[in-house]
């Protein structure tokens, strides 16, 4: 989950552990202060009569590590990212202290937390199904007769390949996240949880001493067979069983992953194990070199030499730069610091479109489907505009799902959330998200994201264009007969048939932003759309531009992007040498007619 995606939270529901009072009505002060819908409930109580699915929702926990546990159970299964406040003492999951709290869920609603997908291990046999976010533990059962055997014997496979037989106290399986507890005890490594998507398999008290842990990916199946009686444990006993003699058992990595929210007032996981469990090799009083604590006063600034070397789940955040780092009139800096904010945006709502397009694809009645498009039209806009005046309060906003917001300081930006509607009610993947942003009405800035291929289309004018941080450039070909065209709206395939055999071929997908995208990227090299909507081409102008296309209108004139016409505006871009061939076919061939979308 991204967590720019956060900016748009509307509500929040809590899972108290006793003695919270004082807490509890910090966090109902902030809340109310901020117009954020708040539910709090006991740990352990179901929170379905408070949780609407509809809402962008925040789990917190108020307690230590065992509240944290119950809200991974709550939430994790809704998809529902969470934060942990610490209330307790030994705490290596919530980790943000109490008198941090308001300020960390400013940074959470401003977009600037991050969010770590956490692997969870799922456990199935004839007596349980359950999931855990740190272990699974299979352990002998003690005997009645204190001279009765009291060790466990254990067949264990990974995807039906014979590991071995393992006798001891019993195994664990744990994730990253519990690799701290029970197979640190057991001399199993300690993992680095965040975004690690990894299973181990560590022997307890094994009486063998060339018997080690295991790591093995979240899709290995582990078969576990009992030679005798043995208990099971998920998450220290959150869920359990007893497993009889020749009893099979699956554990595997769960599907759904928990989606653990960090703020820069959080300990770091090295910082919490220096201080909780005696980490040697750093003071724990140490100051945190480049840490997210220093963090709160960075202010950092990308150069243009950087921007296309940033792969886009691994660039810069910045997180303390607000809407102050706006005064500088530096249009460089302007620009540069939208281009990050823009690519987050997008990446962010892509999420939810992905999500979205996926349930599409399963609904059969039209009704269903209208509604599912509406509601990711809906979710996307809001993500991208609310990251968009969290950070840029004074610049303008015209988006195809929203109303005019008006500038004071000649910048606007230009929101397609969900470019290619028909073919996201088809379930079909070729849509983007498209984002610009204009520079006294000139396109200065555009991102193109497509989440169901997970490509960034980017640029800055007079700067250059990438492709997930790679420059890109359009083609040199000025041959018809050698050459991919792609079009747009064509009312009655007259472009089409005027130039498919003159052609290598003539494509249509549906999204006039990937269409710019794909002549800039030298997968097509020219694109014809008979009309045009500024959100429709805005990003895309940007990006084709930028890596060298020729863009004009039907007649050869130079094209002009604006805002503010009603009247539709035909558009030809191509890489530049074969812009006199198609001219000379488009005067021949097209007629001059005014077609209705």
């Amino acid at each position: 989950m991204q967590g720019r995606r956060l900016a748009t939270t509307e509500e929040i529901v809590a899972i108290v552990s006793p003695d919270s009072d004082g807490v509890v009505a910090r966090l109902e002060s902030w809340t109310a202060e901020r117009d954020i819908s708040l539910s709090t409930v006991a740990v352990g109580d179901d929170i379905d009569h408070v949780y609407d699915e509809n809402r962008a929702t925040l789990g917190v926990t108020i307690g230590g590590d065992g509240t944290f546990l119950e809200g991974i159970k709550t939430f994790a299964p809704r998809n529902v990212p969470q934060i942990g406040v610490n209330t307790g003492t030994l705490a290596f999951l919530a980790r943000v202290e109490p008198e941090d709290l308001e300020a960390a869920l400013d940074e959470v609603i401003h977009g600037r937390a991050k969010v770590d997908s956490r692997q969870q291990v799922a456990v199935r046999g004839e007596e349980i199904d359950a999931t855990g976010i740190n272990d699974v533990m299979i352990e002998h059962v003690p005997p009645e007769n204190p001279i009765d055997r009291k060790i466990t014997q254990l067949d264990v496979y990974a995807d039906d390949e014979y590991i071995g037989e393992f006798e001891g106290t019993g195994l664990a399986v744990s994730t990253p996240t519990g690799s701290t507890g029970i197979s640190l005890s057991a001399n199993g490594p300690i993992h680095y949880p965040v975004d690690n998507h990894t299973l181990q398999l560590v022997p307890l008290h094994t009486h063998q001493l060339g018997v080690r842990p295991i790591v093995v990916s979240p899709s290995t199946e582990l078969r576990f067979v009992t030679q005798g009686p043995a208990t099971l444990l998920v998450d220290g006993g959150r869920a359990n069983a007893t497993l009889e003699t020749g009893e099979e058992v699956l554990i595997t990595g769960a599907e759904r992953l928990a989606h653990v929210v960090r703020t820069s007032y959080d300990d770091h996981f090295f910082t919490a194990i220096s201080k909780k469990l005696g980490w040697g090799i750093r003071d724990v009083d140490e100051p945190q070199r480049q840490s997210a604590t220093a963090g709160r006063e960075r202010t950092t600034s990308l150069s243009t030499e950087s921007i296309g070397h940033e792969h886009s789940h691994d660039r810069v955040r910045d997180p303390a730069v607000g809407s102050a780092a706006m005064t500088d009139d530096d249009s460089a800096a302007v620009l540069e610091r939208a281009h990050t904010i823009a690519t987050e945006a997008a990446e962010a709502a892509g999420e939810p479109l992905r999500e979205l397009h996926g349930q599409v694809e399963t609904v059969a009645v039209k009704s269903n489907k209208s509604d599912i498009v509406t509601e990711a039209d809906h979710q996307a806009n809001r993500i991208i505009t609310t990251v968009i005046d969290n950070e840029f309060p004074d610049h303008g906003i015209v988006s195809e799902e929203q109303p005019r917001r008006n500038g004071k300081n000649g910048y606007t930006w230009v929101v397609d959330p969900l470019d290619g509607t028909g073919n996201f009610a088809h379930g079909n993947p070729n849509y983007s998200i498209s984002i610009a942003l204009l520079e006294n009405g000139t396109p200065a800035m555009g991102v193109v994201y497509v989440p169901e291929t997970d490509e960034l289309f980017s640029a800055i004018a007079g700067v250059g264009a990438w492709r997930d941080g790679d420059p890109i450039e359009t083609t040199d070909r000025d041959r018809l007969d050698e050459s991919m065209l792609i079009s747009g709206y064509d009312p009655d395939g007259t472009f089409l048939s005027h130039f498919y055999q003159e052609s290598r071929g003539v494509r249509r997908l549906g999204s006039a932003a990937l269409n710019l995208c794909y002549l800039a990227s030298g997968s097509a090299d020219a694109t014809w759309e008979h009309d045009t909507y500024p959100w429709d081409i805005a990003g895309g102008l940007v990006i084709a531009r930028a890596a060298g296309a020729t863009i004009t209108d039907e007649r050869g004139e130079p094209f002009v992007f604006d805002l503010e016409t009603d009247e539709w505006t035909a558009l030809l871009g191509s890489n530049g040498p074969l812009h006199p061939a198609l001219l000379e076919h488009l005067e021949t061939g097209l007629p001059d007619y005014n077609g209705d979308r």
